[in-house]
């Protein structure tokens, strides 16, 4: 099939499709004697793999450090993700983003919960409220 329908049937775009290619995330489909890609099965199967764990918050870098083994998802999606071999180069990719979403998600409660104390504090001197809008108008 060609790129505009395997995108469409990975759901996701041809420009995406080629840009994975790019990155070494999918290998080069093989070419018609036009030149244009053309995808079979397995290559949508692989761009659908590559689509779900992007939305998990891997990276296009994260998933190039183990392009070899998005074919094991392929096969089995079941498969976990982790690898206890801590040898394998690009075995802790899921922990390493894992951890990543973590801190973030610290840094995101600090400054929710810095907020939250600002916004709670009801004086009737908050920034936001109407009082202090019109006591700005007035000066």
């Amino acid at each position: 099939m060609r790129i505009g329908d395997a995108a469409a049937a990975a759901g996701t775009t041809p420009r995406a499709l080629r840009f994975y290619e790019e990155r070494g995330v999918l290998p080069p489909p093989p070419r018609t004697t036009a030149g244009q890609r053309e995808y079979g099965p397995d290559d949508v199967a692989r761009a659908r793999v590559v689509r779900e764990l992007l939305t998990l918050g891997l990276t296009i870098e994260d998933l190039r450090g183990v392009a070899d083994r998005i074919d094991l998802l392929v096969e089995n999606p079941q498969r976990r993700c982790g690898c206890p071999d801590s040898g394998v180069p690009g075995s802790r990719v899921a922990d390493r983003r894992l951890a990543a979403l973590d801190a973030e998600i610290a840094r995101l409660t600090r400054l929710r919960d810095r907020l939250a104390e600002r916004v709670d504090d009801r004086s009737g001197s908050s920034l936001f409220s109407p009082a202090a809008a019109v006591s700005a108008e007035a000066q």
